[in-house]
């Protein structure tokens, strides 16, 4: 863990959900840090992942899921045809751009996991082939999931910004404090 999720308020377990969701939103928001369009466009790896890719795809997810919750479709309806630009930035979409509307997201989220009257209320998966038939999940384990999302791609974000200019993940949290690592 780079940066420190404090305790939540006693018996606050939504607090707790979304500030860890918080925490994993901050480390790929920090490998963004100081980047022109060309370099979080750029792949470094023999992946096809950039850092402007993955800020795109983690919007999107965050967004179809809490959209899902609601029982209503995503924003952004992805199928074999398009799935390719949820990794890329297109049509004049920026990481600025991006990054007010993961902003937006977030408050989505965090009002609409604050307002349920309960983490085990649930809602369908969607009938797609890698769900079980029938199958359901909490409000809880959908926080859960965002986490583990966001957290594998915080990941790959730390491994792709390193690979561009060397900056670890510890030199970005001290500059976005203003402040130095080392």
């Amino acid at each position: 863990m780079v940066t420190h999720v404090a305790a939540e308020a006693r018996g606050d377990e939504r607090g707790a959900l979304l500030a860890f969701i918080e925490e994993q939103r901050g480390g790929i928001r920090r490998a963004l840090l100081g980047l022109s369009e060309e370099q979080a466009a750029s792949k470094p790896s023999a992946s096809e992942l950039s850092l402007s890719g993955l800020l795109k795809h983690v919007a999107e997810v965050e967004q179809g899921w809490i959209a899902r919750a609601k029982q209503e479709p995503p924003a952004i309806q992805r199928d074999q045809t398009n799935w390719h630009e949820t990794f890329q930035l297109v049509d004049g979409e920026t990481v600025d751009s991006q990054l007010a509307y993961w902003e937006k997201v977030a408050n989505e989220t965090e009002a609409y996991v604050r307002s349920v009257p309960s983490l085990d209320d649930t809602f369908p998966l969607p009938n797609d082939p890698w769900f079980p038939p029938e199958g359901r999940v909490s409000v809880r384990w959908l926080c859960l999931h965002l986490i583990r999302e966001t957290a594998r791609h915080a990941g790959h974000a730390d491994i792709i910004r390193e690979s561009l200019d060397g900056a670890t993940a510890f030199e970005l949290v001290a500059k976005e404090q203003g402040t130095s690592w080392g």
